[in-house]
């Protein structure tokens, strides 16, 4: 029976392979084709049409990287196709691979209105469902060239990233461009072969089901006619209807299908390329729509949405249609999809709130689920996130990537830093790129965690990362498989109603507390550092804008930027799509982003001097404004003054060091720091005590090989720890200034010059290095051990921070090798903290000695892969080590670094538009209602992570409060006392009394 089982899969993968596929086309005849190759880059749609084409021939070669040629196909179905069904078969030239990875294409009809995408799995147009014969073909293709860079074994540099590199060397062959005869009854018997076989080699080899299906299979072949497969399809098939009809078990898993394609806003390709990869897809998916009743597709990303709307309105109407029928789905509800680690506080709460206004004023959609596939790990701040957007389930995959742990549960609930719990589910199918393959709903049902307690998961199907999306392949598939014996039964549903299922079965699902923490992917916290410096900036920049310009607007009648602000934020979101801000995108990706940031700045600043000059008047007091949510200097929180001047004996002196090196004290800190430009001691005087142990010293350098065993730009494997070098040698170390000193070292080809100084009055070091970058595969890491017993640390996430582990107990601890912290790093023991703070990195690691615990900050990466020079040239990083410091003082110091006070002339001081009466409590955005009410809204949270009872005091009249989602929709009534849960988060809206 063995020898049978093996004769009969054997005998169906060559019949399909030879015989039964090729036959669904049985007749062809070439169409005429010619090209116009455009110049430069893509051009609209009427000048592709309109431009002069030149022929060309299948077997020419066309498509230098990155270009555009406008091809243009024309024919006539032959008289005596009458009656047929006939398709246009356009083969760019592509190969076997997925979508998205390679050429593409998308056709237009003569006056310009879009009909299909083509890609490897999709090179058909439909031209007569009942051809009358004689029909005139008239094509046109806007064919994208782009290059293959994805090379999985292994990974290559390449130049390929970026057009100023690539070269013009074509890289496509033209091939099959015919037209043919579509026989559907051949077309289903390959998918009733498929299924079968697929599920066949699932099934138990002793199963009677397997052998039931295996004799069918057999029958099948039988019957078919090798030299006649277009005329004996149909008795094939017959001999499948029994087996093919036979139902799934009461008890077999449930899968919701969901049609998708997840398109990487920028990754392997521009963003302008992108602009049309959404496009083919949603035009491919549109007509899917029409041609299969039971199919549903959901799309995320409302950027992607407003791009299809920007650039192509014909696409864009199809899918306002759909969306109305109820089976195109808006989901996700957040501008893209975005790194969740890096981004900060407010940033992350307006992915959400760009990503809802858009679903609801172009569609009228409210998405209850959150849709993150492809994610690389989750912070804990996150889930009080989506349940202040008014969202309340979660879908991601990419924890079964995880390279240590398995991931206890498929469907549960998380809960964040405040106690928040969120419905999450992860497919068990464990891809986002389903296929509609036995395989993969086998594994699916096996892999499932929660058996015996719910029975429902879901499955992204389609093609993905580059577009596609599902094909009607897949659709004929899952409809074979909706309730086949053996299978899971295969269901097309929205997300929101799976989640709706699953929530209703499983009403007390488990807990997971705390990040999702991907164990894989952790060098994306430091690859392409400009590009996190950028989004960083930006991010501090848009809430200065937003506070200056809306007290600005109270004060003084000042043109708030409505437009502007919602534009540059958009802008901002977008780069925090999860290839581009975890630098995983190409060269051409990134040095578009470092333009666009410096855009970005130049505006912002540009708002930010406008309102602080109409706030501080004609004059010439120097007036210090203050946009950090705790007060500084003597200048108020969220306001503006003239400093206080520094007591006499606050000065910072500078002397030599005996043995070598300097001296700083300024009477809170002393400070020594060796002729190697090491800190070997920072005195806390009030403390009494040694920050830094004995013979370990702190603000080193220290180089590592950085050669991960795949994906180069996202990953850092343990190993790197086992080989480095300290950077100890000395080009020069002299006084700087008044307060610090300069330290300039060389090494292999880069050279680093560091200022530490110590400031009148400061608790702080400041450490301001400057790093000349051109090393290959190397790791730069700056060391701070401290003496310090912590078991554990404390490092900022969105609206709180997340305690992790300093050991290695278990092997989820030790898998946190490298983790994400946003502007502070706090370590602890009782009495005595200490806190490293930053203005723009984030990748660190935290390990222990029996007495020793050392933070080392995450400088700079030198992949090659996908970007050959990443991280090239000259960088900027600015810390302060925090002695003596609680996590309030890390909370305000980690605000105040990346928030730099501005010094502007003027009349008279400005007080804050809002006051807050609790240093535990961090205000994160005060700004203008989105409605242009002029309602004030003013975001805060405890960020301590205690509770806190404050007193929120406006400075102007106020007729109304209200409690807020994010979205500035009123949830309950208001109060400006507050009694704040542990990193609670509350948004108030602050009705302005009319002027008398």
């Amino acid at each position: 029976m063995h020898d049978d089982r093996s004769l009969v899969e054997s005998r169906l993968r060559r019949v399909l392979g030879e015989r039964v596929r090729p036959a669904v086309y049985p007749r062809s005849v070439p169409l005429e084709v010619t090209v116009w190759h455009a110049p430069g880059e893509p051009v609209p749609v009427a000048e592709g049409l309109a431009a002069p084409h030149a022929p060309v021939r299948t077997g020419d070669r066309w498509g230098a990287p990155w270009g555009t040629s406008w091809f243009r196909v024309t024919g006539a179905v032959p008289e005596e196709w009458a009656g047929e069904t006939v398709e246009a078969l356009l083969d760019l030239g592509f190969d076997e691979n997925m979508p998205g990875f390679q050429c593409e294409g998308l056709v237009y009809r003569p006056d310009g209105s879009p009909v299909k995408g083509l890609n490897p799995r999709n090179q058909w147009v439909r031209v007569a469902d009942r051809a009358t014969g004689g029909e005139h073909v008239d094509l046109h293709v806007e064919a994208a060239s782009n290059p293959v860079i994805l090379d999985y074994h292994p990974f290559r540099p390449t130049p390929l990233g970026d057009v100023g590199t690539a070269g013009d060397t074509p890289q496509y062959t033209l091939a099959r461009m015919e037209l043919a005869v579509f026989d559907r009854t051949v077309w289903e018997l390959v998918h009733d072969l498929e299924v079968l076989g697929e599920l066949m080699a699932e099934l138990p080899v002793e199963s009677a089901r397997r052998w039931d299906v295996l004799r069918a299979v057999e029958r099948a072949l039988d019957a078919l006619d090798l030299q006649d497969v277009n005329g004996t399809a149909r008795a094939a098939r017959t001999e499948l209807v029994d087996v093919l009809s036979a139902p799934a078990s009461p008890s077999a898993h449930r899968i919701s299908a969901v049609g998708h394609a997840h398109i990487d806003s920028a990754w392997l390709w521009p963003l302008r390329e992108t602009v049309r990869k959404v496009a083919r897809t949603a035009a491919n998916m549109t007509q899917l729509l029409d041609d299969e009743p039971e199919f549903v597709f959901a799309m995320s990303q409302a950027q992607q949405l407003a791009w299809i709307k920007e650039h192509r309105p014909e696409v864009y109407a199809r899918v306002k249609k759909a969306v109305a029928e109820g089976r195109f789905v808006p989901t996700g509800g957040m501008w893209v999809e975005s790194d969740t680690n890096m981004p900060g506080s407010e940033a992350m709460a307006r992915q959400f709130v760009h990503g809802k206004r858009f679903f609801l004023e172009e569609f009228g959609v409210e998405n209850d689920e959150v849709w993150l596939p492809d994610t690389f790990g989750f912070a804990a701040g996150l889930p009080q996130i989506i349940k202040a957007a008014g969202a309340k389930w979660l879908l991601t995959q990419k924890i079964s990537w995880s390279q240590t742990n398995t991931f206890p549960h498929h469907t549960f609930h998380w809960e964040g830093v405040d106690g928040t719990r969120i419905l999450t589910h992860f497919p068990p199918v464990d891809t986002y790129n389903c296929a509609m393959q036995g395989s993969e709903l086998a594994h699916a049902a096996r892999n499932f965690k929660e058996k015996g307690r719910a029975s429902h998961s879901l499955a992204p199907t389609g093609f993905g990362d580059g577009g596609g999306g599902t094909t009607r392949e897949m659709v004929a598939k899952a409809a074979r498989l909706r309730s086949l014996e053996g299978s899971p039964t295969v269901d097309w549903e929205p997300p929101a109603a799976f989640f709706a299922k699953a929530e209703a079965e499983y009403p007390d699902p488990p807990v997971w507390v705390g990040e999702l923490y991907l164990e894989l992917h952790r060098a994306t916290l430091t690859s392409q550092a400009q590009t996190k410096q950028g989004n960083r900036r930006s991010e501090h920049l848009l809430y200065e804008a937003e506070l200056w310009a809306a007290t600005a607007a109270v004060r003084t009648g000042f043109p708030y930027p409505y437009e502007e602000l919602d534009r540059l934020w958009k802008t901002v979101l977008l780069h925090q799509f999860h290839d581009i801000l975890p630098g995983s995108s190409i060269a051409w990706v990134h040095r578009e982003a470092r333009a666009t940031y410096a855009r970005v700045a130049a505006e912002l600043e540009a708002v930010i001097g406008a309102a602080q000059r109409a706030l501080a008047g004609e004059g010439t007091r120097p007036l210090t404004f203050n946009a950090a949510p705790h007060a500084r200097s003597g200048v108020p929180a969220l306001g503006a003054d003239t400093p206080s001047v520094p007591a006499p004996d606050g000065g910072t002196r500078v002397t030599a060091r005996p043995g070598g090196g300097f001296l700083l004290d300024n009477g809170l800190l002393q400070v020594e720091v060796d002729g190697r430009g090491l800190l070997v001691s920072v005195y806390d005087v009030a403390a009494e005590r040694e920050t830094v142990p004995a013979g370990a010293p702190g603000n080193l350098l220290q180089l590592h090989p950085d050669f991960p065993n795949q994906w180069d730009a996202w990953d850092v494997d343990r190993f790197y720890r086992n080989t480095g070098t300290d950077l100890t040698d000395v080009a020069e170390l002299v006084p700087d200034g008044d307060t610090g000193i300069r330290i300039s070292r060389s090494f292999s080809a880069s050279r680093v010059v560091q200022v530490l100084s110590l400031a009148p009055g400061a608790r702080r070091v400041d450490i301001a290095t400057e790093v000349d970058w051109h090393e290959t595969e190397k790791f730069l890491k700056l060391a701070f051990p401290l003496d310090v017993h912590a078991e554990r640390y404390a490092s900022e996430t969105q609206f709180g921070h997340v305690h992790r582990p300093t050991h290695t107990n278990t092997s989820w601890d030790a898998a946190k090798f490298e983790a994400c912290n946003h502007r502070f790093v706090h370590v602890a023991e009782p009495g005595f903290g200490v806190a490293l703070v930053n203005d723009s990195t984030y990748g660190h690691d935290v390990t222990r000695t029996s007495d020793t615990t050392t933070v080392r900050v995450s400088l700079l990466r030198a992949p090659r892969f996908p970007d050959p020079e990443t991280d090239q040239g000259v960088h900027r990083f600015r810390h302060a080590l925090v002695p003596g410091a609680s996590v309030g003082d890390a909370v305000r110091e980690g605000a105040a670094i990346n928030l730099p006070a501005r010094t502007v002339h003027g009349a008279a001081s400005v007080a804050p538009l809002v006051t807050v009466d609790h240093d535990a409590v961090a205000v994160s955005a005060v700004k203008l209602a989105d409605d242009g009410s002029g309602d004030v809204v003013v975001r805060l949270y405890e960020a301590r992570g205690g509770r806190a009872k404050a007193r929120v005091t406006p400075g102007f009249a106020v007729s109304g409060v209200v409690r807020t989602d994010l979205l500035e929709r009123p949830v309950e009534e208001g109060d400006l006392t507050l009694s704040l849960k542990p990193f609670e988060l509350v948004t108030l809206r602050l009705s302005r009394a009319a002027e008398r």
